[in-house]
């Protein structure tokens, strides 16, 4: 795995340095300590990941990841983007997943630094996982053949047809690389989308406020930063913020709120997509769930007890994915009743408004 680190601190390049230089299988090929720098050795030493700050001197991390639009695909590393935690730093990161960067870390040298912090089990996962879907590697980011795994199931449909069908809310869970399609799917839909929508996106709450903020503000949809019992109003979508879990609570009069809460505290992921997809399988087939980029497995055991209780769930397909590795997980569990790209979703989950009409996607859904 080889890694570029560019940074214009050079206390964040010798932590993260320090860090990655650790991981079996890494090596640091080099530093930068600007986006000029940066690109000059993007070309010269072609590293497999990055790691890119924003805020730098002579160009930021913006204009890198500008220049780096421009390389032909197979010559771009993936971008692992280092943020502030606040509220500025959070919006431009999210700016930059929409520029092609692949996932965030947080920047904060005192954090990296801890030895066994979570911080850097979180940047060691994230080098890893990025390194292996980059590559393809067959343990853990390329898709199987037909019939995978013993007890697995054979692939999903690479179509669906959802019009006709009596959902009353949808579910989407979401990691690594999944904002962009997030982003994609909801802008799709129109107000008059007639069941709610609630999502559970890996980061931290600054970061799924700063979602929730921009997603309000460039959808049809309103959009919330999701609170404990808020209803659950069609045309409405609830962000879970990062730290806590929701569940759908489903109640005799058909109304269904939303509970938003720190349990389970040992969840490895917080929203956890499990969590949120195993509260739809009280709705059973008036249930449907979503499953799109993300490395690990979240999502898979929450999209069994959907299944079982006849819930649709659609995993996000191989190629498209940043990570292939909670789709992955949801289809090898034989929980997925399609596999398909983010313009496939953004047409099928269209077919549930008014007469399939909806803001057309920025693809077509071929």
């Amino acid at each position: 795995m080889r890694v570029l680190v560019v940074d214009d601190s050079a206390l964040m390049r010798k932590v993260l340095s320090s860090i990655i230089g650790g991981i079996p299988g890494a090596v640091i090929v080099g530093t930068a300590y600007d986006g000029r720098d940066g690109l000059s050795k993007i070309r010269s030493l072609r590293p497999d990941i990055v790691t890119l700050d924003i805020e730098m001197p002579h160009l930021d991390g913006m204009g890198v990841l500008q220049e780096l639009r421009l390389l032909p695909v197979a010559e771009r590393p993936a971008v692992l983007i280092c943020s502030t935690l606040t509220s500025a730093g959070s919006h431009a990161a999210l700016k930059a997943l929409r520029l092609g960067a692949s996932d965030v870390i947080l920047k904060d040298p005192h954090s990296l630094g801890a030895g066994g912090d979570a911080a850097k089990v979180d940047l060691t996962g994230k080098i890893k996982a990025l390194y292996e879907s980059k590559h393809r590697c067959p343990a853990t980011s390329a898709p199987r053949a037909s019939v995978a795994t013993p007890g697995s199931h054979a692939s999903p449909p690479r179509t669906i047809d959802l019009s006709g069908k009596a959902i009353e809310v949808i579910l989407i869970g979401s990691s690594t690389g999944g904002p962009p399609v997030l982003e994609q799917i909801l802008m799709a839909l129109p107000a008059d989308l007639p069941m709610p929508v609630v999502v559970a996106q890996h980061m931290p709450r600054m970061f799924t406020k700063s979602i929730s903020e921009r997603l309000d503000e460039e959808c049809a949809l309103s959009v919330v930063h999701a609170e404990h019992e808020m209803p659950l109003l069609p045309g409405s979508v609830y962000i879970t913020p990062g730290g806590l879990h929701s569940r759908i609570k489903p109640n005799a009069k058909g109304r269904a709120t939303l509970i938003v809460a720190e349990d389970p505290k040992g969840a490895l992921y917080k929203p956890s997509v499990d969590e949120l997809l195993a509260s739809g399988a009280a709705l059973g087939p008036r249930a449907l769930g979503i499953v799109l980029t993300g490395m690990g497995a979240d999502g898979a055991i929450g999209a069994k007890a959907m299944h079982a209780s006849k819930g649709i769930v659609i995993a996000q397909d191989a190629e498209s994915c940043v990570v292939y590795g909670m789709p992955r997980a949801v289809v090898e569990a034989g929980a997925a009743s399609a596999q398909l790209t983010p313009p496939q979703i953004c047409a099928a989950v269209r077919q549930l408004a008014p007469f399939g009409q909806g803001r057309p996607s920025s693809q077509s859904a071929a």
